[in-house]
């Protein structure tokens, strides 16, 4: 495979590589326009030159708060080119939320949608922030399309303040050259990127990597896909978010590393998704299993072709196997499976030599090790019995800025330092690895990973609540639903559920909203003060097992 092929290289390399060898291949596809090789490389070039004459260097930290485009790949791969290290984030983050994020990651530069724009300016002065670059969704397509799209009112789009520090995408690509200065980088020292996830003490934590800890997963991937995933032949439709792990490792392992099309979409719309298949004759796709019920269920399904596709991949949550099987009766196909995490990156790609069993993730990649231990003793399971799933790797960090997090998410174990993933699992006769449970305090709602604590935490602000605990609730259509159980000060007056919600919208991501919101007079907790999630879990399962 003529991508990346030494894990002491950049991020960069293999798409430099393929660039150089098909300039003329088509790389992305978004909303209809076709990027080249050639051309996405001069964009890439031109944006790392803008970013050095900024002052952007070696280590500098530069937010990606903006959703599926053009604009985050060149950014993503800009930064890393001139030596520094992209935060990618959500674009649907609270000003509460990026405010955070980017006085932990120390982030001077943010790149934002315009429909943003008001949200940076309002924690601008609370910030390390220097300097706002701002794009639109539509900044890279035709005039015309443009015009199209805002005589429709298709297209979002704010209102920019300009000012000294303010700049634009779309105008730093038109003044700069594509030549950007040579920087030296360590791929196995030099930060690629750092991931922000769920914190178990309610704020989110920064989750480095390497380029080298990028380029062995993307690597691995290809020991799993070489004979089946073809050079340039296929066509990948990519509608998982970038700014998480899982779409940008296979975006890099199965499109742009290996010449294949990317059919990028910004926003997740069923129907969209379906003609895209249709028209594009996609072959390649990504999903949470969210997005194949909803697939399964739209009520337009018969209307489209869905026969070019050979691989479908699904990740971030279980997939049931109700949707397994009738995704294979629909398509002809099974779904295969691809599971990681943040802090240790892709570990595991269902093997495509044969069907996948629907819970079965894989065998575990080269590059990262596995044990399968008894949580409370950390012993190593017998082979076949079910255990909390440890991983170790050369390429696993600390947590940005976060030691004693650090120790509680890693133990020492024969010299070694491993990752505790929190799930469950067993290995199968095949050596691969099944999904058995969960993490108990992650919630996984809509494909998305949500930490119970955030949420509580961030119900624990409001000035009339003295306890809360947050739950995940058993729902076929979104994984969990998200419950809070709450419990109120004894002098608190006239608050109820619906003025708490709208306290957590101000707050949180509209993804992290609960659903449900509780009244109690207290909350279970341990002799030592701890909270007991397990027990509200427990009860919430016996009221849905009644009700059935």
């Amino acid at each position: 495979m003529k991508g990346v092929q030494t894990i002491d290289e950049e991020v960069i390399t293999g798409f430099e590589r393929i660039a150089e060898s098909f300039p003329d291949n088509t790389a992305l596809v978004y909303l209809g326009e076709k990027f080249t090789y050639r051309q996405l490389k001069e964009l890439i070039y031109r944006f790392a030159t803008a970013l050095y004459e900024m002052g952007i260097r070696h280590d500098d930290k530069v937010m990606l708060y903006i959703p599926n485009c053009p604009q985050w790949i060149i950014a993503f791969l800009a930064i890393q080119k001139v030596g520094g290290v992209p935060v990618p984030t959500s674009p649907i983050y609270t000003p509460f939320e990026i405010s955070y994020q980017l006085n932990d990651s120390d982030a001077e530069t943010i790149i934002c949608q315009d429909t943003n724009f008001g949200y940076v300016s309002e924690v601008f002065e609370k910030t390390p922030l220097k300097r706002i670059i701002v794009t639109n969704l539509v900044d890279l397509v035709p005039r015309w399309k443009r015009a199209i799209g805002w005589f429709f009112d298709r297209v979002p789009y704010g209102v920019v303040e300009k000012r000294e520090n303010v700049y634009f995408f779309k105008e730093l690509l038109a003044k700069h050259q594509p030549d950007p200065p040579k920087v030296d980088i360590n791929p196995r020292e030099h930060l690629a990127y750092i991931l922000y996830t769920g914190g178990t003490t309610g704020v989110p934590k920064g989750v480095p990597g390497t380029h080298s800890g990028m380029v062995s997963y993307i690597k691995d991937y290809y020991q799993v896909i070489e004979g089946f995933v073809s050079e340039g032949d296929d066509r990948f439709l990519l509608v998982n978010p970038l700014y998480h792990i899982m779409a940008n490792g296979m975006f890099m392992g199965i499109g742009l590393t290996l010449g294949n099309p990317t059919i990028l979409m910004p926003t997740p719309n069923v129907d969209a998704i379906l003609e895209s298949i249709q028209r594009y004759k996609v072959t390649l796709l990504l999903g949470v299993p969210t997005l194949y019920r909803m697939i399964l269920e739209n009520e337009r399904l018969d209307m489209y072709d869905l026969s070019s596709l050979k691989y479908c991949w699904s990740g971030g949550d279980v997939l049931p196997l109700e949707v397994f099987n009738r995704f294979k009766d629909l398509t002809g196909q099974p779904i295969y499976q691809v599971y990681g995490s943040t802090e240790v990156g892709h570990l595991c790609l269902s093997s495509m030599a044969e069907e996948p069993a629907p819970q079965s993730l894989g065998k575990p990649f080269e590059t990262r090790e596995v044990k399968i231990v008894d949580p409370d003793t950390l012993e190593e399971m017998p082979r076949g019995e079910v255990g909390e799933l440890l991983v170790t790797s050369e390429f696993i960090l600390d947590y940005w800025k976060k030691p004693e997090e650090t120790a509680e998410s890693f133990v020492e174990l024969e010299g070694r330092r491993w990752y505790r993933m929190g799930d469950f699992v067993k290995v199968d006769d095949r050596g691969e690895l099944v999904y058995v449970d969960r993490q108990a305090d992650v919630i996984k709602h809509k494909g998305y990973r949500v930490s119970a604590s955030e949420i509580e935490a961030i119900l624990q602000d409001h000035e009339a609540v003295l306890g809360a605990c947050v739950v995940g609730v058993a729902d076929p259509k979104v994984g969990e639903r998200i419950k809070a159980i709450v419990v109120m000060k004894e002098d608190a007056r006239g608050v109820g559920g619906n003025e708490l919600i709208r306290f957590c919208r101000e707050k949180l991501a509209s993804y992290k909203i609960p659903s449900y919101i509780e009244f109690r007079d207290m909350l279970p907790k341990s002799k030592v003060g701890k909270l007991l999630r397990r027990e509200i879990r427990d009860e919430e399962r016996r009221k849905q097992t009644e009700k059935v």
